[in-house]
């Protein structure tokens, strides 16, 4: 056999043991198998794309990284991707960028960035490690995103920036918001790690920031395991989260390329002698946040599988949120802001204050019944003990960012929940509630 031959034959063979391994897959069985709040989700195309991968042997980001990036791009409504290794590594791309020396006004030190005080923290980390100052706004339940107001009242003559999340694949309001950075000459950074696929006006979010980020955590809308990206239509800013991304160098040649500018020997940079290699001219502090080919060669099978997941994703959060409405004196329910289409991460759940019971009884209740729940990230992230001496400044109250802390949780709509699945899960809500409270 050739090599073509024996390759054929391996694809082969992996096509057989997946098929071996769904027919070995057991049965869900109500109360004793776990409904998890997120997994991964995939068939024998990742796997066999994952062998091709490795028979090539090409151990760093090269061309499969290079034709993921094109392929995400045009996904995500972008003109410009960049694939790193996680999505906090996407949001450290991306915000270190904006401290650029490239950039007319790029951020200085003590400078100002106004974010929500609920969240992921690594939304809010790269504020703090690029010596910027967080500014805390608090959020609204429901839509768990802060509004224009509260946005617009943390204004102040030291804000450069705003970075906000769509939390949990519901999208803020980001053509208001990027309309006040535009009047006021700030950059907005949109965190759509839980929201890859999610619409506002039809238009896909990420695209209204001068950077977009996503995850590709196995939780998230698709994954290649450990990954996330950065995406934007600055070719500029492309440039500079890429130099952030490998090392800080200054040079754009992508792995395996040498000379593409035709000037390699030929720059004067710094104080560095003339004809430094380019190669080894590094413009900013930058970092080593590539991901591999192999990770790669997975997500570009699962950007082909993206709208079915995504749809999946819906049909479990419309389904579900539905039926629990008949509980909403005892809960408060998600809702999408109007004209917009949500990528669900989850099914976000917040216990009134009158309720009869807590959240906690709620979730150890699922929880018993192999049903998983997740809290609201970090709920208020200035009660963890990480943040206790970092500077920053609040505005207002953050009473809704403490009620989330206190109150709120989630449950998963992901694409391995099936209808059995799902209405075991709103079944077992409803016991709770018949014990407890009476449908309204």
């Amino acid at each position: 056999m050739n090599e073509k031959e024996i390759r054929a034959e391996i694809d082969r063979l992996v096509g057989e043991l997946w098929r071996e391994r769904i027919a070995g897959k057991a049965e869900f069985v109500p109360g004793r198998s776990a409904v998890h709040y997120a997994g991964r989700v995939y068939d024998d195309q990742e796997i066999r794309a994952l062998v091709r991968s490795a028979l090539d042997f090409w151990l760093t980001a090269g061309p499969e990284a290079q034709a993921f990036e094109a392929e995400f791009a045009k996904a995500a409504g972008a003109k410009y991707a960049l694939l790193v290794n996680s999505g906090s590594s996407a949001n450290l791309c991306a915000i270190s960028a904006l401290g650029s020396p490239k950039l007319k006004r790029p951020l200085r030190a003590g400078d100002e960035v106004i974010t929500t005080a609920a969240g992921f923290p690594t939304t809010v980390n790269p504020i703090v490690q690029n010596g910027w100052t967080p500014v805390f706004v608090d959020i609204d339940l429901g839509t768990y995103d802060a509004s224009l107001e509260r946005i617009r009242a943390a204004l102040s003559d030291r804000t450069r920036a705003i970075v906000l999340a769509h939390t949990m694949g519901f999208p803020f309001d980001a053509p208001a918001v990027r309309a006040f950075c535009d009047q006021h000459d700030l950059y907005l950074i949109e965190d759509c790690c839980d929201a890859l696929g999610a619409t506002i006006g039809g238009r896909p979010v990420g695209t209204f920031g001068h950077y977009g980020t996503v995850s590709f955590y196995p939780a998230h809308q698709m994954t290649v395991g450990e990954g996330g990206a950065v995406f934007t239509d600055s070719g500029k800013l492309s440039w500079i989260a890429r130099s952030f991304r490998d090392w800080g160098r200054d040079c754009w040649c992508e792995p395996g390329e040498d000379d593409v500018c035709r000037k390699r020997f030929g720059y004067q940079l710094g104080t560095l002698p003339f004809g430094y290699d380019h190669k080894f001219i590094y413009a900013h502090v930058g970092y080593n946040l590539k991901a591999l080919d192999l990770q790669a060669a997975i997500g570009r099978e699962q950007i082909k599988k993206l709208p079915a997941f995504i749809a999946a994703r819906r049909e479990n959060w419309t389904a579900m949120r539905s039926h629990l409405e008949r509980y909403c004196e005892v809960l408060i329910l998600p809702e999408a802001r109007p004209g917009t289409e949500p990528s669900p991460f989850g099914l976000v759940l917040t216990v009134r204050e009158n309720a009869p019971f807590t959240k906690d009884d709620l979730t150890r209740y699922l929880e018993e019944r192999k049903i998983q729940t997740r809290p609201l990230f970090a709920g208020n992230i200035l009660r963890h003990p990480a943040y206790r001496d970092v500077r920053h400044r609040v505005v207002g109250e953050l009473r809704n960012a403490d009620a989330i802390t206190d109150r709120t949780f989630f449950v998963g709509v992901y694409p391995g929940i099936d209808e059995k699945k799902r209405t075991y899960v709103l079944e077992t809500f409803d016991r709770f509630f018949a014990e407890r409270v009476s449908p309204s």
